[in-house]
């Protein structure tokens, strides 16, 4: 059996929206929370992919954040690498800095995640610095070398400045700075949806090269299910800050078994359906601050029933390998 990377146990996260104290007194209104992330568990084996796909607004760029510690959770443990590094009981503090070196985020907009005033040589070697900061200037170099090496860049383009780069290219020097500090696991938050289709490809290359080179693990958050069936080895989907299926990458789009995963490969336009009426579900993402009680799908859901109303469905093992959290799933009736 493989190790167990990355452990994520009942996770939460809760934000106050609620106007200013004063604001409520006068309307006679109560505060305003939003559950972003609603008791997520998952576990990422060392050296696999897994997908996260969903809607825009359910949680899965907050699972990335909160995993990274750029959020806290509000309920949950994070563990990695078997020490808990966030959430609730006893922080392994040593085991948290380690786990700040070993994993690095890559993020969506490459325009908006370098520095602009910065060359590149410098945007790549601050963690580096911040890591080891009495590391000599001229190995500090050298590395900086290698790593645009491994991402398909000269040496001399970490003289120049990020806005003399086009947008692959960027990316490149993304992936580049969170490779720097020689991190066992990346969380990329759609790295590839700012980019044309044919860079997207080299790019999806580049990081299944890398992975395989050296010994990574992704978290990889997209919104194009094709993206996803090229590189993930397993699929979480998340509906209102829940995951409602976890499954094999193979097994969810050959038979997806959640009402709701079946919506989203149904949205994918396939020339084999060229003609053919489609079936859209009906309804739209209910408001996060208002969640409906029981499965938040249920208003969307044509296999609704009272149970789905009333209570809300565990993600459970299904016989055909993976998680479903749907009583009708688990009833049968689908």
């Amino acid at each position: 059996m493989a190790e167990t990377l990355l452990q994520l146990r009942d996770v939460a996260r809760t934000f106050d929206v609620s106007p200013p104290w004063l604001d409520r007194v006068l309307e006679r209104k109560p505060r305003a929370l939003l559950k972003a992330v609603d008791g997520v568990s998952l576990g990422i084996v060392a050296g696999e992919t897994l997908g996260l796909v969903g809607e825009s607004g359910c949680g899965k760029s907050t699972v990335a954040r909160l995993i990274v510690g750029l959020y806290t959770p509000t309920r949950g443990t994070i563990e990695f690498d078997g020490a808990v590094v966030a959430g609730d009981g006893a922080i392994d503090r040593t085991a948290q800095r380690a786990a700040r070196r070993g994993m690095q985020m890559i993020f969506q907009d490459p325009y908006a995640s370098l520095n602009p005033r910065w060359r590149v040589q410098n945007v790549i070697a601050e963690p580096i610095l911040a890591q080891s900061p009495a590391m000599p200037r001229a190995e500090v170099a050298s590395r900086v070398a290698v790593l645009l090496a491994q991402v398909g860049l000269a040496k001399v383009d970490g003289a120049k400045y990020p806005h003399q780069f086009s947008g692959g290219q960027r990316q490149r020097i993304s992936i580049a700075r969170a490779l720097s500090t020689q991190p066992r696991f990346l969380i990329c938050d759609e790295p590839t949806s700012a980019l044309d289709v044919s860079v997207q490809a080299q790019v999806l290359n580049l990081m299944r090269e890398l992975q395989h080179r050296l010994g990574l693990t992704y978290l990889f958050i997209s919104h194009n299910l094709a993206v996803i069936h090229h590189i993930a080895d397993r699929v979480g989907v998340m509906y209102l800050g829940r995951i409602v299926e976890l499954a094999p990458t193979k097994r969810l789009f050959a038979a997806p078994r959640h009402p709701y995963t079946r919506m989203l490969l149904a949205a994918v336009p396939d020339l084999a359906m060229t003609g053919r009426a489609r079936t859209a579900v009906a309804g739209e993402v209910p408001n996060p601050l208002d969640p409906p009680a029981g499965c938040a799908f249920h208003p969307r859901c044509p296999y609704a029933m009272d149970r789905c109303r009333r209570e809300t469905p565990l993600l459970k093992p299904v016989r055909d390998g993976g998680e479903v959290a749907c009583h009708a799933v688990e009833e049968d009736r689908l």
